[in-house]
Order: C-alpha cells, then sequence, then structure tokens
C-alpha cells in the first residue's frame, strides 16, 4: 500500500488503519504514519524518532550505528 496509503491518509486528514503497511508507526499525533511524519516534520533528531517508535534514545543511537557500519562495509566491498 505504502505510496496510495500515505496519500489517501494525508488527503482525508485520518490515521492510516492498515497496520499491516511497513510504514506505520504507533504515533497518532503523525497519523500513524512514518511517511506522514517525514513530511510533516522534515529531518528530525534520534529523540523524536525514538519518542514516535517508542523506543530508547540509546537503542535508536545502536540501531543507527549498525546501519552505518553495514553501509561503510558495502561500500568498501565495492572499492569505494
Amino acid at each position: 500500500m505504502s505510496k496510495k496509503c500515505f496519500e489517501l491518509c494525508k488527503q482525508h486528514d485520518v490515521s492510516c488503519p492498515n497496520k499491516d503497511c511497513r510504514l506505520w508507526i504507533d504515533y497518532e499525533e503523525d497519523l500513524n504514519c512514518c511517511e506522514i511524519a517525514i513530511d510533516k516534520h522534515g529531518e528530525m533528531t534520534l529523540r523524536e524518532i525514538a519518542k514516535r517508535e517508542g523506543i530508547s534514545y540509546v537503542r535508536v543511537k545502536q540501531i543507527q550505528d549498525k546501519a552505518l557500519q553495514k553501509l561503510k562495509a558495502s561500500l568498501s566491498n565495492f572499492g569505494l
């Protein structure tokens, strides 16, 4: 659903009812959609992301660090 779902929810100003959508977050203020959150707020701090995801800032930082490690490893595999 993703893009179509996001557009419909935003257009009708309703929370996303589709919990199976990969963009769904349990955060009513942003209509339960991470795309709407990004569209509404732009870049967010790790603390803002933690609040929306219902996890600690430290956990968000750990996820970020691991993702960056994977990116660096992937780039080094391509010789970049």
